[in-house]
């Protein structure tokens, strides 16, 4: 029994011409392969071929983002946090642990664009004295970091205060304060979880540059409503003994 025309004409060409076509059938085109060259369907690539990836670290450095985008984003990690918690200790270090890699990570881009900056001022001018800046090896250099760049990088402006414990019983408590931390600016807290404070994002922030810089250090966010501040907001940062350790051997040494 003889096969159909249709089959004949497909076996002719996926036999790359062995075998005779047909007369009443026309040769099927030869099958077009696509090239590396040609966009995936679907694939969304710009025209001049460059991503995200392909972006200098320093392009975005003053460019601020929407907070109508970040009020979003960030709801929806508390509310991703939010699920399946046993209370709100859990929750906070749900979020807490959110903002750790992020820390570690801005550590690196803070220093990296102090750097560059140094470098270019070293070039512009006549003096070769500059040297690029080195991670800090006392705790106050570190809080001033925190205090002044980092929160700068983040939130467009310094934090407010740093304190240091004064009982004898906690020398390694130290605090920094935010008056009005944006992240609170748009979460609302139900009455039954008034002691909670979303600001524990930003503490893991810290505690992923506090792990960063060689600090072990344990951070956690407090509330302390004012008058005038009803979002205030203190950060708590409890180092570890080996960290205490080093600077009264660093103090000795006049290390700044």
């Amino acid at each position: 029994m003889s096969q159909p025309p249709r089959h004949a004409s497909m076996l002719s060409v996926s036999n790359t011409g062995q075998g005779p076509v047909p007369p009443n059938e026309k040769p099927l085109p030869p099958p077009q392969i696509q090239t590396a060259s040609q966009p995936t369907p679907g694939l969304r690539v710009p025209s001049n071929r460059k991503t995200i990836y392909d972006r200098h670290l320093n392009r975005s450095r003053n460019s601020e983002l929407s907070r109508a985008s970040f009020a979003f984003l960030f709801g929806e990690m508390v509310t991703y946090a939010q699920r399946r918690v046993t209370g709100i200790q859990d929750l906070e270090r749900r979020l807490n642990e959110q903002g750790y890699p992020l820390g570690l990570r801005l550590l690196d881009l803070l220093f990296y664009r102090t750097m560059s900056t140094s470098s270019s001022s070293a070039l512009s001018s006549s003096s070769t004295s500059a040297s690029p800046p080195n991670r800090p090896l006392r705790i106050l250099p570190l809080l001033h970091l925190i205090h002044g760049p980092l929160w700068r990088l983040l939130f467009n402006r310094p934090a407010d205060a740093i304190e240091h414990s004064v009982s004898p019983d906690t020398p390694n408590e130290y605090m920094i304060t935010d008056n009005d931390p944006l992240v609170n600016t748009y979460i609302s807290v139900p009455k039954e979880m008034s002691m909670l404070n979303c600001a524990a994002f930003v503490a893991g922030i810290i505690e992923g540059v506090c792990d960063g810089c060689g600090f072990e250090a344990k951070v956690t966010a407090h509330n302390q409503s004012t008058e005038m501040w009803p979002a205030r907001t203190i950060f708590l940062l409890r180092f570890g003994e080996s960290v205490m350790e080093r600077e009264k051997v660093l103090e000795r040494a006049g290390v700044k």
